[in-house]
């Protein structure tokens, strides 16, 4: 008998004659939770895409062996029959069905004749949220009346209910807080202890360094090492990810604000669902030229409500003024905006920044098509010509410009987004969240361009959940609570204990 649960043996896969896996050997042991590390880009997704039956056996080389047996699964329905589930970085929930009918979905409980039995249903999905410890959600009430977190752990007990033995958690705790996280963490604590293997993957280190007991780091389709986490620190998966030390997360300040350029007055946001409330109460706030300006908060402060009002993308009711060298602006709908001369990045960049159906190269010229147009035509030749070189520009990972945008990973779509709006030449470029599920090597590229940008005149502002990064690269930061301006600060030593401190201000 094999005291290895799983077994990868020497896997390849090709998109087009370019090896996106280079034959990787993973060997993963019962009860164990090994992290999955690596850049954008480096195969983690493509390699569990192969593992958990997306790509269907025939489609890739090599050998799967499922506790010592070949595994030569056609669908994600053979590899879950034997016990092996992932759950995706975006959740397959259906908003509309219930919280039950969401974790039953395909494997429905049937009475005689066919129909549902919904009781049986209802009865085991609280059976399941009660063994992950979740007590306040009602199983008969659609899912989407809950928050990220919560549908997190329903993503977690659909697997469950679906006999899991390896759980694949592809940046399970992307959209979470810092509270969510720490139960999720508990939750894997606990299927630990009753025998679940787990493969993690995730861009925050800490969280794999808390959770994994093995790290198994891949870069550029090639297997770096596997190394027990007691072996390792935070720096070192950092370096075998990227092939080099980084002393630094942050880099270094080259660029020195000048005079105030922009200024957003008397912002006002109403609820889109209960307009009585307010999202954004009356902000002010102003922004020089070359600087970068970190907005800070709790999850719901407002924060991205402020900064979609700005850029017209706001969903409900808003008010105030847009200010561009003492010239009010004419805001009110993203094109508008952008004939203006700001540009914004958006936190969603599934739902609000690519367009799947498109190729990489679509993506990115599509915000200035119309100067490739020639007539009736487009001139393919010069868009081509730019789209190359954007993509070297911000080094953007694609085999091709003409594949569809949903191969690339989640850093890479973030990047082609940046290159999309930046090639709208704007004044005021808007970020909200830039480097979410993005990993440390091309987090630092983005930092970098963000400083490039800023030195050669352009203003910034930056959304962003993790404080440090806030600190890290921002010149002034503003701390929403609550909807309301808590705090303008220069960033001149600023504490995280000031900024959070400001941010639970209740007077």
């Amino acid at each position: 008998m094999t005291e290895y649960l799983l077994e990868m043996r020497g896997i390849v896969k090709q998109f087009g004659g370019v090896r996106a896996l280079n034959g990787i050997d993973i060997k993963i042991k019962a009860g164990e939770c090994v992290g999955l590390c690596g850049e954008n880009g480096a195969g983690k997704s493509t390699l569990m895409k192969v593992l958990s039956g997306v790509y269907p056996h025939g489609t890739w080389d090599g050998e799967i062996l499922w506790r010592g047996q070949p595994l030569r699964a056609q669908s994600i329905r053979d590899t879950e029959a034997a016990g092996i589930v992932i759950i995706h970085q975006e959740l397959m929930l259906v908003p509309e069905l219930t919280v039950a009918e969401n974790i039953f979905l395909g494997n429905e409980i049937t009475l005689p004749g066919g129909r549902l039995d919904y009781a049986a249903m209802n009865r085991r999905a609280e059976e399941l949220l009660a063994e992950l410890n979740i007590r306040d959600v009602n199983v008969v009430l659609p899912v989407k009346n809950y928050g990220g977190g919560h549908q997190q752990l329903i993503e977690i007990a659909k697997a469950l209910n679906k006999q899991a033995k390896l759980l694949i958690l592809d940046e399970p705790s992307s959209s979470l807080t810092a509270s969510e996280i720490e139960v999720l963490l508990n939750i894997i604590h606990a299927l630990k202890a009753k025998g679940v293997t787990c493969v993690y993957i995730s861009h925050k280190l800490d969280e794999v360094a808390a959770i994994c007991d093995t790290i198994v780091v891949i870069r550029d389709g090639q297997h770096i090492a596997t190394t027990a986490m007691s072996e390792m620190n935070i720096d070192r998966i950092i370096a075998q990810m990227v092939g080099r030390e980084m002393n630094q997360l942050y880099p270094q300040r080259r660029h020195a604000p000048g005079e105030v350029v922009f200024e957003a007055r008397n912002i006002t946001c109403y609820d889109a669902d209960n307009p009585q409330r307010k999202r954004v109460d009356n902000i002010s706030f102003s922004l020089r030229q070359g600087e970068i300006l970190g907005i800070a908060g709790l999850v719901g402060a407002g924060r991205t409500e402020l900064v979609s009002a700005i850029f017209g993308a706001y969903q409900g009711a808003f008010e105030g003024e847009v200010l561009l060298r003492g010239e009010r602006l004419d805001t009110s709908t993203p094109r508008k905006a952008i004939e203006c001369g700001l540009a914004m990045v958006p936190e969603d960049r599934k739902q609000h920044g690519i367009i799947p159906d498109m190729s990489v190269g679509q993506n990115i010229t599509m915000s200035v098509l119309h100067e490739f147009s020639r007539g009736t035509r487009i001139d393919q030749e010069a868009e081509l010509k730019t789209i190359r070189g954007e993509i070297a520009s911000v080094r953007l990972k694609t085999a091709s410009p003409f594949l569809p945008i949903t191969g690339l990973s989640g850093g890479n779509q973030q990047k082609a987004v940046l290159s999309k709006m930046l090639l709208t030449k704007p004044k005021i470029l808007i970020l909200d969240e830039p480097t979410r599920g993005v990993d440390v090597g091309a987090k630092f590229e983005i930092y970098q361009l963000m400083f490039d940008l800023a030195s050669q005149g352009m203003s910034i502002i930056m959304v962003s959940s993790e404080l440090a990064e806030v600190l890290g690269i921002s010149d002034r930061v503003l701390v929403i609570g609550e909807g309301k301006l808590r705090g303008d600060f220069v960033n001149d030593n600023l504490s995280q204990e000031t900024v959070l401190t400001a941010a639970l201000d209740q007077t």
